[in-house]
């Protein structure tokens, strides 16, 4: 939850179904530290109102007209506006998962999570925190392992880079880890391809997957 009493997580729905975005807003407004400020239909339209409402949280629909889901969320990523945006989709095909979030989305679940959850991923969104529906940590988890073995976390590593390793496995953009971290984003960057090379790895979420394995999260 928010962390002053007064302070609402605002909230942006993308979907192009109407009843769907009926439907959240309905479920959402039940809660006393959550706030719609705002609708959209498509991707375009989802980008437009995220650069004039600056939303905490955005629940993006993949599948849209115009400009799909994950344009969108690229788009938003890009603005620097810290919005956290959570995937939320039918489908869990593997060619929208990793994209998704590499996009930038803090969070990808599908459309039968139930109302404690969605309301759970929200609030975890606001406060810098991934949450995956099983199925989709399945996949990722899948991915990982196909790979080859990343290397033991050993002494190779530095201090500075396991505490990168650490913010990664917990959501936090390389804005969010510089900010914490009181180092610049060029710096996050260098740590973080330079764990990639050590642990033979080769995007951020392996990345994450790999530290939250090993119980950095």
């Amino acid at each position: 939850m928010p962390d002053e009493p007064d302070q609402k997580i605002s909230v942006l729905i993308v979907d192009d179904h109407a009843i769907v975005r009926h439907g959240l807003r309905t479920l959402l407004e039940l809660m006393d530290d959550i706030c719609i400020i705002g609708e959209a239909a498509t991707g375009k339209t989802a980008v437009e109102l995220a650069m004039q409402l600056h939303p905490d949280v955005v629940l993006m629909d993949l599948m849209m007209p115009e400009m799909n889901g994950i344009q969108a969320t690229q788009q938003i990523s890009a603005l620097g506006l810290g919005a956290k945006v959570i995937a939320l989709t039918s489908f869990q095909e593997d060619e929208q998962v990793i994209p998704a979030i590499q996009a930038g989305a803090t969070s990808f679940l599908l459309k039968d999570v139930s109302p404690v959850d969605l309301v759970e991923a929200i609030r975890a969104a606001y406060r810098g925190e991934a949450r995956l529906h099983p199925s989709v940590a399945r996949k990722l988890m899948d991915q990982v392992s196909a790979k080859p073995a990343a290397r033991p976390l050993g002494d190779d590593l530095t201090g500075r880079e396991l505490d990168v390793l650490q913010q990664v496995a917990q959501g936090l953009s390389n804005r969010e880890i510089a900010e914490k971290l009181v180092i610049s984003e060029k710096t996050v960057k260098t740590h973080i391809s330079s764990l990639l090379s050590k642990l033979n790895l080769d995007d951020r979420t392996q990345l994450a997957i790999y530290a939250l394995k090993k119980g950095l999260g």
